[in-house]
């Protein structure tokens, strides 16, 4: 409901309002968004990650650095992973921290499978140990999901897979989050741990290699010819806020104390927004400006269908997301439009956004 009053806080937010928070990969496009919305309800937050991969990064044109304990650090050093958490002694940790291009993972298949798969073990030993930490959010991705190329959303039941080196780290991953939550959380802290499953992000402050909104952005700006590969390829297309949405739903179901909240979710778009690369630029052409598009040839393979089945996040935690697919390209093209004729705009415009979104989720998964 546009127009609700933005004092009343989300459902989401309740409990983490004030709360010690760590964000491992806050120099990030999601973590940035993360810290953002967890800036705006209060918190105190701690963040831990490598520097910024990219010029220009949401990490420093939107200043997400100011009011934080930020730490520029290797999750791979559990001794740095360890410090961090003893001196910040979060409540709740968020873990994004991740090597997340597929293009990257050919490159660097080790540094991909360290990071990802041994990153995240030091994340969990160090959560496990720490008396003030309750929950852990793990955040992966739709691609840990075996490649069945069905027409329908992978749930939460489907087996685990992942053919090339990004997809498999990233199921590691899980396989370890699960191993903790099963056997060795209940050996120390009984801290609660979640993996949450998100789809194909987009929106502003992504400058990332090999994505097709930041590859897009470039070409607009610089008048260059954008280079389109596998544009028949469907993705589930979601706002990078909606995904913050639904980290934050499940992070503050955890901190109720419901054990049954420990365990993999989805978080993806409603059916009708899994679209074609093809039509995402076609919609963001339309809400900006168009470039030149050439059709490429992919250089590694890519799974030409994937989907998630959210039915379960929607019904046992209430996440539902008010961004539609035009919804969602909309907010993606205005931001970089206004980033373009203001950088310095970058973190207004992130909160600025934040707010609508929240004034527009539903009253009814209002507290």
């Amino acid at each position: 409901m546009i127009g609700a009053d933005r004092r009343i806080p989300l459902r989401c937010e309740a409990l983490l309002h004030g709360q010690r928070v760590l964000v491992t990969g806050h120099t990030g496009f999601t973590g940035g968004w993360l810290v953002s919305w967890l800036k705006l309800i209060g918190c105190r937050i701690a963040g831990l990650s490598l520097a910024p991969l990219t010029t220009p990064n949401l990490f420093t044109a939107g200043n997400i650095a100011d009011g934080i304990d930020s730490t520029i650090g290797d999750i791979r050093d559990l001794s740095t992973v360890v410090s961090v958490i003893g001196r910040h002694e979060p409540v709740v940790i968020f873990h994004l921290a991740a090597q997340p291009l597929v293009s990257q993972s050919f490159a660097d298949p080790l540094g991909t499978f360290s990071t990802n798969a041994i990153g995240t073990a030091n994340v969990l030993e160090a959560a496990r140990q720490a008396p003030s930490v309750k929950a852990v959010v793990c955040i992966t991705t739709d691609k840990v999901y075996r490649d069945q190329d069905w027409p329908w959303g992978y749930r939460e039941i489907d087996p685990l897979g992942g053919k090339d080196p990004y997809s498999a780290s990233k199921a590691c991953a899980e396989l370890i989050a699960a191993s903790y939550r099963a056997t060795l959380a209940m050996r120390a802290n009984g801290v609660l741990i979640a993996n949450a499953r998100g789809g194909n992000i987009i929106g502003g402050g992504d400058w990332s290699m090999d994505r097709i909104v930041p590859d897009f952005v470039r070409a607009v700006l610089s008048g260059a010819s954008l280079s389109l590969r596998n544009p028949e390829a469907v993705r589930p297309w979601q706002h990078v806020v909606a995904l913050v949405h639904g980290y934050l739903t499940l992070a503050n179901r955890l901190l109720e104390g419901d054990v049954s909240a420990a365990d993999n979710w989805n978080f993806g778009p409603l059916d009708d927004d899994a679209k074609p690369v093809r039509a995402l630029v076609e919609q963001l052409a339309g809400a900006w400006k168009r470039p030149d598009i050439a059709y490429a040839k992919g250089h590694f393979p890519e799974t030409r269908f994937l989907h998630l089945d959210s039915t379960k996040a929607r019904t046992w935690l209430g996440w539902r997301p008010p961004l539609t697919f035009d919804g969602t390209v909309r907010l993606t093209a205005e931001w970089y439009r206004e980033f373009g004729v203001n950088p310095v705009s970058a973190g207004k415009l992130t909160m600025q956004q934040i707010q609508r979104y929240r004034e527009s989720v539903d009253v009814s998964v209002r507290s």
